[in-house]
């Protein structure tokens, strides 16, 4: 029998928004649509405003979010959520399932379906796991009991990985460290498609910084709000652009946040963008104040369309994904070709601060020096990229990643 007659591939997810897994997911469900073999992909919820969507393929289990359950629906999904995808994996005769997340790979992990299961791990648990949710608390009785059912799971830095083992009690031995793929020519096509709204091109026309993500209190956007006040002292024609939605108190808190400050002439919350790429072309510098991440697929993006990255030392694999050579971690800001890495914000609590009025961190204000120094030097660190932009992007070739999930 043909190889690609044989792969029959289940992508299972818990939303279709704007983030990192779910592009992933629609990168991995391209390619293998290309290579001619058979794929579905589940979401858990489908809302009418998902971007990442998979047409035919697309099956979903509830198209009510989990924040309009009740506690009692939300328990009960939870239980039956296993035996769907079970049904679905008989159903399909898929083969393999790859599960974005720990809400997908625990599901998986429980499905007791007979396929190749590979589960994912995009983010740095230890930290993670500090906001103790009964979601938590069920993810890492996973990691010591029903993990040991997927045959494979990946972590997307060697970062991840270790604290996985050395933090987070990982017991098995299936785990294996695969960056993200990208698909670099799709995103460079999509880039070049026109911003049209008038409204979009006139904040485009000054110097803009760009936030693209989930509005999470993992991704704490109030410190590069509270750093771009800091920036408008010394270049008050900038603009701050927010891409993606999320948790309403976050978005609740900031958008307070932004009128205190009396800065909401310059900042702009753009909702969901169904090809985020161009306002990323489009942009002076990319920011992330993120408390945790895993390797955030958003800067390999801002790498491939040559875009000067500011990030906060949110995990190692920051290192990995933005400079080719290792760098210790510091108090101070720390000089990369790709970018400016900041000092890491996290003191060990998640949580939606107070809205301070002219309260700012020190490394707040260090990230507002680096977005400075990016504004007014911007073609040095645009030409610094693009000259070490091949070798950087070398490790996360979608071709080579996306069979490597399958072996």
């Amino acid at each position: 029998m043909n190889l690609k007659q044989t792969k029959r591939i289940l992508l299972i997810m818990p939303y279709g928004s704007v983030g990192g897994m779910e592009r992933l997911a629609l990168s991995f469900y391209n390619f293998y649509k290309e290579q001619g073999f058979y794929v579905k992909a589940l979401k858990f919820i489908k809302l009418e405003n998902d971007i990442i969507n998979f047409n035919e393929d697309e099956l979903y289990l509830s198209d009510k979010d989990f924040s309009s359950m009740p506690k009692k629906n939300r328990l009960l999904f939870y239980y039956k959520t296993p035996k769907s995808i079970k049904n679905i994996v008989k159903t399909h005769n898929i083969t393999h399932s790859i599960a974005f997340g720990d809400m997908a790979n625990l599901f998986s992990s429980l499905s007791f379906s007979s396929e190749f299961k590979i589960g994912s791990i995009h983010a740095l648990k230890s930290a993670e796991f500090k906001h103790n949710t009964l979601f938590h608390k069920l993810t890492k009785l996973g990691y010591k009991t029903s993990y040991k059912k997927l045959n494979k799971l990946v972590c997307i830095s060697k970062a991840i990985k270790k604290d996985l083992k050395e933090n987070c009690g990982y017991r098995f031995s299936n785990t294996t460290v695969i960056y993200n793929p990208h698909d670099i020519a799709s995103i460079k096509k999509l880039s070049l498609e026109h911003i049209t709204d008038k409204n979009e091109i006139e904040i485009f026309s000054k110097k803009t910084i760009l936030f693209l993500g989930r509005l999470s209190i993992q991704k704490s956007p109030w410190h590069f709000i509270v750093a771009f006040k800091e920036v408008l002292i010394n270049a008050p024609e900038t603009n701050l652009v927010l891409i993606g939605d999320g948790d309403p108190n976050v978005t609740k808190y900031i958008t307070t946040l932004i009128k205190t400050l009396k800065i909401e002439n310059n900042v702009f919350l753009l909702g969901r963008r169904s090809n985020p790429y161009k306002y990323l072309k489009a942009t002076n510098a990319l920011v992330l104040s993120s408390y945790y991440e895993g390797t955030p697929n958003v800067i390999v993006e801002s790498i491939a369309l040559g875009t000067p990255i500011v990030s906060t030392y949110c995990t190692e694999g920051i290192i990995e994904l933005m400079s080719k050579t290792k760098h210790v971690e510091s108090r101070d800001n720390i000089e990369t070709e790709s970018g400016i890495v900041t000092p890491n914000l996290f003191k060990g609590t998640l949580n939606i601060p107070q809205v301070q009025n002219n309260l700012i961190l020190d490394d707040e204000k260090k990230l507002a020096q680096a977005l400075l120094k990016i504004l007014i030097n911007n073609e040095k660190y645009k030409n610094l990229l693009n000259d070490n932009k091949s070798s950087l992007l070398d490790k996360f070739d979608l071709s080579k990643v996306s069979l490597k999930y399958l072996e």
